[in-house]
Protein backbone atom coordinates (compact mmCIF):
# COMPACT_ATOMS: atom_id res chain seq x y z
CA UNK A 1 0.00 0.00 0.00
CA UNK A 2 2.19 2.85 -1.51
CA UNK A 3 0.23 6.42 -0.16
CA UNK A 4 3.51 8.53 -0.68
CA UNK A 5 4.46 10.56 -3.65
CA UNK A 6 7.27 12.66 -4.48
CA UNK A 7 5.20 15.41 -6.34
CA UNK A 8 5.76 18.67 -4.81
CA UNK A 9 2.76 20.45 -4.00
CA UNK A 10 2.50 24.14 -3.62
CA UNK A 11 -0.66 24.83 -1.58
CA UNK A 12 -3.09 27.39 -3.33
CA UNK A 13 -4.63 29.15 0.10
CA UNK A 14 -4.06 29.24 3.35
CA UNK A 15 -5.74 26.19 5.14
CA UNK A 16 -6.28 24.41 8.91
CA UNK A 17 -3.93 21.36 9.66
CA UNK A 18 -2.71 19.38 12.77
CA UNK A 19 0.68 18.95 14.20
CA UNK A 20 1.38 15.47 14.31
CA UNK A 21 1.58 13.71 16.91
CA UNK A 22 1.41 16.03 19.12
CA UNK A 23 -2.28 17.47 17.70
CA UNK A 24 -1.76 21.01 17.71
CA UNK A 25 -3.54 23.26 15.07
CA UNK A 26 -1.08 24.71 13.07
CA UNK A 27 -2.06 27.17 9.89
CA UNK A 28 -0.10 25.88 6.62
CA UNK A 29 0.23 28.93 4.03
CA UNK A 30 -0.68 30.11 0.42
CA UNK A 31 2.52 28.77 -1.71
CA UNK A 32 4.16 26.32 1.03
CA UNK A 33 5.30 23.13 -0.68
CA UNK A 34 4.55 20.03 0.98
CA UNK A 35 4.27 16.46 -0.10
CA UNK A 36 1.44 13.64 0.59
CA UNK A 37 2.56 10.86 2.45
CA UNK A 38 -0.31 9.57 3.08
CA UNK A 39 -4.35 9.95 1.38
CA UNK A 40 -6.08 7.58 3.06
CA UNK A 41 -9.83 7.82 4.72
CA UNK A 42 -10.23 11.19 3.21
CA UNK A 43 -7.56 13.17 4.84
CA UNK A 44 -4.22 13.13 4.12
CA UNK A 45 -0.56 13.58 5.66
CA UNK A 46 1.87 16.23 4.22
CA UNK A 47 5.76 16.79 5.25
CA UNK A 48 5.82 20.48 5.45
CA UNK A 49 8.37 22.22 7.54
CA UNK A 50 10.35 19.44 8.53
CA UNK A 51 6.90 18.25 10.44
CA UNK A 52 4.19 15.97 9.67
CA UNK A 53 0.78 17.55 9.34
CA UNK A 54 -2.71 16.34 8.84
CA UNK A 55 -5.05 17.89 6.01
CA UNK A 56 -8.62 17.14 6.04
CA UNK A 57 -10.38 16.66 3.02
CA UNK A 58 -12.43 19.32 3.51
CA UNK A 59 -9.79 21.11 2.61
CA UNK A 60 -8.17 19.08 -0.17
CA UNK A 61 -8.92 21.73 -3.10
CA UNK A 62 -5.59 23.35 -1.42
CA UNK A 63 -3.72 20.27 -2.50
CA UNK A 64 -5.32 20.28 -5.71
CA UNK A 65 -7.32 17.23 -4.98
CA UNK A 66 -11.29 16.89 -4.86
CA UNK A 67 -13.44 17.78 -1.81
CA UNK A 68 -15.72 15.61 -0.95
CA UNK A 69 -19.01 16.73 0.53
CA UNK A 70 -20.44 16.64 3.92
CA UNK A 71 -22.84 13.84 3.80
CA UNK A 72 -23.94 15.29 7.66
CA UNK A 73 -26.03 17.68 6.48
CA UNK A 74 -28.08 15.51 4.75
CA UNK A 75 -28.42 12.75 7.48
CA UNK A 76 -31.79 11.34 8.57
CA UNK A 77 -32.23 8.21 11.00
CA UNK A 78 -33.90 5.02 8.71
CA UNK A 79 -34.50 1.90 10.03
CA UNK A 80 -31.61 0.50 12.43
CA UNK A 81 -27.85 0.41 11.67
CA UNK A 82 -26.09 -2.81 10.99
CA UNK A 83 -22.40 -4.07 12.88
CA UNK A 84 -21.11 -4.75 9.32
CA UNK A 85 -21.74 -1.39 8.30
CA UNK A 86 -20.26 0.78 10.93
CA UNK A 87 -17.19 -1.76 11.05
CA UNK A 88 -16.38 -1.12 7.40
CA UNK A 89 -17.09 2.83 7.65
CA UNK A 90 -13.99 2.14 10.99
CA UNK A 91 -11.56 0.95 8.58
CA UNK A 92 -12.42 4.08 6.62
CA UNK A 93 -10.37 5.46 9.96
CA UNK A 94 -6.46 6.20 9.32
CA UNK A 95 -3.87 6.44 12.13
CA UNK A 96 -2.13 9.42 9.72
CA UNK A 97 1.28 8.19 10.43
CA UNK A 98 0.55 4.36 9.32
CA UNK A 99 -0.86 3.63 6.31
CA UNK A 100 -3.38 0.62 8.03
CA UNK A 101 -7.25 1.61 9.11
CA UNK A 102 -7.54 1.74 12.96
CA UNK A 103 -9.64 -1.75 12.56
CA UNK A 104 -6.68 -3.42 10.93
CA UNK A 105 -4.02 -1.50 13.19
CA UNK A 106 -6.16 -3.17 16.49
CA UNK A 107 -7.13 -0.08 18.23
CA UNK A 108 -10.79 -0.27 17.87
CA UNK A 109 -11.09 -2.22 21.25
CA UNK A 110 -15.20 -2.82 21.22
CA UNK A 111 -17.99 -2.12 19.30
CA UNK A 112 -21.33 -2.50 20.51
CA UNK A 113 -24.83 -1.35 18.85
CA UNK A 114 -28.18 -0.62 20.80
CA UNK A 115 -31.53 -0.31 18.75
CA UNK A 116 -33.49 2.97 20.22
CA UNK A 117 -36.86 2.37 20.58
CA UNK A 118 -37.43 5.49 18.96
CA UNK A 119 -35.84 4.65 16.25
CA UNK A 120 -32.13 4.38 15.37
CA UNK A 121 -28.96 2.58 16.84
CA UNK A 122 -27.09 4.08 19.24
CA UNK A 123 -23.00 2.80 19.10
CA UNK A 124 -20.36 2.90 22.03
CA UNK A 125 -16.87 2.63 20.78
CA UNK A 126 -13.66 1.46 22.63
CA UNK A 127 -10.78 2.62 21.32
CA UNK A 128 -7.19 2.90 21.87
CA UNK A 129 -3.91 4.61 20.34
CA UNK A 130 -0.91 3.22 19.53
CA UNK A 131 0.95 5.40 21.59
CA UNK A 132 -0.52 7.07 25.09
CA UNK A 133 1.00 10.23 24.63
CA UNK A 134 -0.36 11.26 21.38
CA UNK A 135 -1.83 14.41 20.77
CA UNK A 136 -4.07 13.07 18.14
CA UNK A 137 -6.23 11.20 19.75
CA UNK A 138 -9.18 13.76 20.32
CA UNK A 139 -9.14 14.06 16.31
CA UNK A 140 -8.93 10.27 15.74
CA UNK A 141 -11.85 10.16 18.00
CA UNK A 142 -14.18 13.05 16.10
CA UNK A 143 -13.56 11.15 13.23
CA UNK A 144 -14.89 7.93 14.20
CA UNK A 145 -18.17 9.44 15.66
CA UNK A 146 -18.14 11.49 12.24
CA UNK A 147 -17.82 8.69 10.26
CA UNK A 148 -20.14 6.44 12.01
CA UNK A 149 -22.51 8.67 12.30
CA UNK A 150 -22.94 8.56 8.86
CA UNK A 151 -24.03 5.09 8.60
CA UNK A 152 -27.32 4.46 7.60
CA UNK A 153 -29.85 3.89 10.88
CA UNK A 154 -26.99 5.17 13.58
CA UNK A 155 -28.95 7.87 15.74
CA UNK A 156 -25.80 8.36 18.33
CA UNK A 157 -22.45 7.69 19.23
CA UNK A 158 -20.44 7.04 21.84
CA UNK A 159 -16.32 7.49 21.44
CA UNK A 160 -14.13 6.34 24.36
CA UNK A 161 -10.57 6.53 24.68
CA UNK A 162 -8.91 3.27 26.59
CA UNK A 163 -5.66 2.37 27.55
CA UNK A 164 -6.76 -1.51 28.79
CA UNK A 165 -5.13 -3.40 28.11
CA UNK A 166 -2.19 -1.44 26.07
CA UNK A 167 -1.65 -1.47 22.47
CA UNK A 168 0.73 -3.39 21.25
CA UNK A 169 1.88 -5.11 17.74
CA UNK A 170 0.86 -8.15 18.21
CA UNK A 171 -2.90 -6.45 17.86
CA UNK A 172 -2.11 -5.78 14.30
CA UNK A 173 -4.27 -7.85 11.83
CA UNK A 174 -2.38 -10.17 9.91
CA UNK A 175 -3.32 -8.66 6.36
CA UNK A 176 -2.09 -5.30 7.86
CA UNK A 177 1.43 -7.22 8.87
CA UNK A 178 2.04 -8.36 5.09
CA UNK A 179 1.09 -4.61 3.85
CA UNK A 180 3.67 -2.92 6.85
CA UNK A 181 6.02 -5.82 5.54
CA UNK A 182 5.94 -7.42 9.49
CA UNK A 183 6.61 -10.68 8.75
Amino acid sequence: MNTYSDEVITLSRDCDATLIPYGNSFTLKKGDEVRITQALGGSYTVMAKGSLFRIEGKDADTLGKDVKEDAAEKRKITGTASESAVREVLKSCYDPEIPVNMVDLGLIYSCKLTDAEEGGTDVEIKMTLTAPGCGMGPMLMDEVRAKVLDVTGVRDVFVELVWDPPWTQDMISEAARLDLGMY
